[in-house]
């Protein structure tokens, strides 16, 4: 009978990703040192955009007062450069505001523990894009996978992805289905994803869009910008449905998209000041409706009178 195996995905102590063996073993203190900003490399696909936005000139005032209070992460490389695992806006913050150096954390580090360190130092920020936190769980998930194939190369590969998920979300404030989903965003064309950022597709209709192969995707984008409309999830189900069916054309997806939807249908609006001349004193602001109403049928009444005199 076999054992059971069991995949360690445990990850060091925060002590001991700040140190090597070498230390740790001698009690010395972690390798921290002023680096040049221009030794420092960004994180190879680093999901997480920098922003100069309001958070940025905080940042860039407390660090023009103070520096850097927390050191940033970083690992060397064989070029005698340095790669950035957390700090990316403490540098962007260091460069607007005239500094050379920016004190950093030297780790010893493999790749997917550098790549866990990324995202979990990055994960908790307070505004996050869908984009940022679809390809943030993917790297997560992938580097979490590779640990665990080292670990157990016995593993199925189907048990070690629901594992990985599953332990993903137990450090996540989003859960296990919700982190498949965000993963699902990656598939979207970058066109398709913008709008998820923009909030113009919802994540229920990206998901099922996401399904799509690419060809079908940039068919979708055209129809979008030629209706001006995104679709609803029950068009994203149907076109997702018809894709796996075999039957999704260009022509179906614009078909699909010509569709009127109840929340997009298009909405008149007024400005009051037009209007509040022709409204009489003793029309209170809930009968505005009625009286514009009233008045249009009355007017329309006799434009029909007005034409009907006209043809005698």
């Amino acid at each position: 009978m076999s054992k059971d195996r069991t995949t360690d995905f445990t990850l060091p102590k925060l002590d001991d990703l700040f140190s090597s063996q070498e230390e740790r073993e001698n009690g010395k203190m972690p390798n921290i040192k002023d680096i040049p900003l221009s030794l420092l490399d960004e994180f190879p696909n680093h999901p997480f955009k920098v922003r100069d936005d309001e958070d940025m000139l905080k940042l860039i005032e407390s660090v023009s007062e103070r520096g850097v209070l927390v050191p940033a992460i970083v690992r060397s490389k064989a070029d005698g450069r340095y790669e950035l695992i957390s700090g990316h806006r403490r540098k962007r913050a260091s460069e607007y505001a005239g500094k050379n150096n920016m004190r950093c954390i030297v780790s010893d580090l493999d790749d997917d523990a550098a790549t866990i360190i990324m995202v979990d130092s990055n994960i908790q920020r307070e505004h996050i894009l869908p984009s940022e936190k679809a390809f943030a769980y993917k790297m997560r998930l992938d580097a979490m996978k590779h640990q665990g194939k080292r670990n157990d190369l016995t593993s199925r590969q189907v048990g070690e992805k629901l594992l990985s998920i599953e332990q993903l979300a137990e450090n996540s404030d989003d859960s296990a289905r919700q982190i498949q989903r965000y993963i699902r965003l990656t598939y979207l064309v970058d066109e398709l994803l913008e709008m998820v950022d923009e909030n113009k597709i919802k994540m229920s209709p990206a998901v099922e869009i996401s399904y799509l192969d690419e060809d079908c995707q940039r068919d979708l984008v055209d129809a979008i910008d030629d209706e001006l409309c995104t679709p609803s999830h029950a068009q994203a189900i149907r076109m997702h449905k018809d894709f796996n069916e075999g039957t999704l054309t260009r022509e179906k997806i614009y078909s699909v998209m010509k569709e009127e939807k109840g929340n997009q249908k298009p909405k008149i609006s007024i400005q009051v000041e037009k209007i509040n001349k022709y409204l009489p004193k003793n029309v209170k602001k809930e009968q505005t409706e009625e009286f514009i109403c009233k008045a249009l049928e009355l007017y329309s009444k006799y434009l029909q009178k007005k034409r009907d005199r006209e043809c005698r």
